[in-house]
């Protein structure tokens, strides 16, 4: 019993259009998943659509920061695709910024999508699971190796402790899970450094910074939640750090 006990459901993946997002997308539709994929860059996410792949793609422009737009999308979800049996929430920005001078608005950028966005999307994917009876869903966050280390520096501090609240609302998920008697499954996938265009919303980071530091795909991250998803309904893997070989962190 692998991923293909999911065929034909509903997966739900925020921040859709590029990326780690992109590689879960196309992964989970060459397993014959139903994916939606939300993202602000629709058009991206429409280009994702594979010809050969089982799998069916729809695109729904929305915004984890605007809970209108989640609940919009929920909404759209449950109307034309029943409901929403898997979420990927991997939408999430970083900013840099010292903690004695950061701006205001880039650290709650940071909080209401990394953290509170997270948070609305997964309510929002439990509820409908637990109101249609679905006892075999996947709540999967996209987190990272900073979740699980202290801050290498002050300007990544803000982002890092993002992380950190990640994976202790991750625990959290489970608890209120294991205490409602469901046996929907929740698990992060926490990358170390991936090749991207996530970090260069950074001043101090450059395309660079691939060719001279190790780094993962995309795609090893796509197949860690594949990974995840495949294992039998007893087995719930809680967390899979995925480093890059070398990597000094």
């Amino acid at each position: 019993m692998g991923i293909e006990k999911y065929a034909g459901r509903v997966a739900l993946v925020t921040g859709a259009s590029s990326g780690i997002g992109a590689a879960i997308t196309q992964a989970l539709l060459r397993h014959g998943l139903t994916v939606v994929g939300l993202a602000r860059r629709v058009d991206r996410v429409k280009a994702l659509a594979l010809k050969d792949a089982p799998g069916k793609l729809h695109a729904i422009q929305g915004d984890v920061v605007d809970e209108n737009s989640v609940l919009a999308a929920f909404k759209w979800i449950k109307e034309n695709l029943s409901g929403v049996d898997i979420l990927i929430n991997n939408a999430g920005v970083i900013t840099e910024g010292d903690l004695t001078s950061g701006k205001t608005e880039d650290w709650k950028r940071i909080l209401d999508v990394n953290v509170l966005g997270l948070s609305i999307c997964t309510r929002e994917a439990v509820q409908d699971m637990l109101s249609r009876g679905v006892d075999d869903g996947f709540v999967i966050h996209i987190s990272s190796v900073a979740g699980h280390i202290p801050p290498v520096s002050s300007s990544a501090a803000m982002y890092m402790a993002s992380k950190h609240a990640v994976k202790t609302l991750l625990e959290g998920l489970r608890k209120d899970l294991v205490a409602k008697k469901s046996k929907i499954r929740v698990g992060e996938v926490s990358p170390g450094l991936v090749r991207t265009e996530f970090l260069f919303n950074m001043t101090s980071i450059t395309p660079t910074v691939y060719d001279t530091e190790p780094c993962l795909e995309s795609e090893d991250v796509a197949e860690a939640v594949v990974y995840m998803l495949s294992q039998h309904p007893r087995v719930q893997v809680h967390d899979v750090i995925v480093y890059p070989t070398g990597s000094s962190l």
